[in-house]
């Protein structure tokens, strides 16, 4: 994974992902998918299931669709900024691209056999919102809780263009089997969170930062109950890192370093990683993400 050191002019373009969690016997585990290797966003990187936000998404009949109104969605983001329909399209776009990349549906009540049929349709080249009103459905929402938002700095990227990506965490819903579509994604697997980042570590896996940090975050829980807890608990915080040279290596840092322009933290853990050996690490070492 190269890092890009040109500046990105572009401004940085709306996304969503959503952080799938399980309880299992050895504790809790998050969902990753391995991008294509050709993609031309993180190629070859383990990511949460999330893409681009569409213009479709906002065009979704959302009282039809929506087990919320877009005023309800929207008071749960901490963007006041934003209007309530570009507000919920997040969330749209957010459970579409889980759909589209990892097969898992969520939508109120979908039987196992609706799943594969929705799966199905999605294949035969039918958009999201057309499946969803073909088959009656109404999507999930009330237990997929805003976590985080990512804006992508305009330097020291390891992506040639940015984004505003919104992070949301859920459980995955029962009896629903993820996986990756062999299209987009090339591999994937259920991880906890400090075994995904041992397998970084070991340079088996690659991660960006925002899954590194995020990873980080939810090793200090033990169930995916605790992790909604916060979630609900809190206003998601936008994180906009910050990069400096230092001993000629670069060096990311985080709201609450004495070098970002935000003295207020945002994240456990560390607040800089350093880019080294084409690895981002803490600068006080592997142990520092769990801190």
């Amino acid at each position: 994974m190269q890092l890009n050191s040109e500046a990105i002019t572009s401004p940085p373009r709306a996304a969503a992902t959503v952080v799938m969690l399980r309880d299992a016997a050895a504790g809790l585990e998050v969902f990753l998918l391995r991008r294509h290797s050709l993609s031309d966003v993180l190629g070859g990187a383990y990511v949460f299931p999330g893409g681009k936000v569409d213009a479709h998404d906002a065009e979704l009949d959302m009282a039809a669709r929506l087990d919320q109104s877009p005023q309800q969605l929207h008071a749960g983001l901490n963007e006041p900024e934003i209007d309530d329909v570009t507000a919920a399209s997040l969330y749209v776009a957010a459970l579409r691209e889980v759909f589209e990349e990892s097969g898992v549906l969520f939508a109120q009540e979908a039987s196992t056999r609706q799943v594969a049929q929705a799966g199905d349709l999605l294949r035969q080249g039918c958009g999201f919102d057309e499946m969803l009103s073909r088959m009656a459905l109404r999507l999930q929402t009330r237990g997929v809780v805003p976590w985080s938002r990512w804006i992508t700095p305009k330097v020291a990227s390891i992506m040639n263009r940015r984004f505003d990506t919104r992070f949301f965490v859920s459980a995955v819903p029962p009896y629903q089997v993820a996986r990756h579509d062999e299209h987009e994604t090339t591999d994937s697997a259920w991880l906890r969170p400090r075994a995904a980042l041992e397998q970084y570590r070991d340079g088996h896996i690659d991660l960006a930062p925002p899954q590194i940090m995020s990873l980080a975050h939810l090793s200090h829980h033990a169930t995916v109950d605790s992790v909604l807890q916060e979630a609900r608990g809190r206003r998601p915080p936008a994180i906009r890192p910050e990069s400096f040279e230092q001993g000629g290596e670069r060096v990311m840092c985080y709201p609450g370093d004495e070098r970002h322009s935000i003295h207020e933290r945002a994240l456990p853990g560390p607040t800089r990683l350093r880019y080294h050996n084409q690895r981002f690490e803490p600068l006080d070492g592997f142990e520092a993400l769990f801190a």
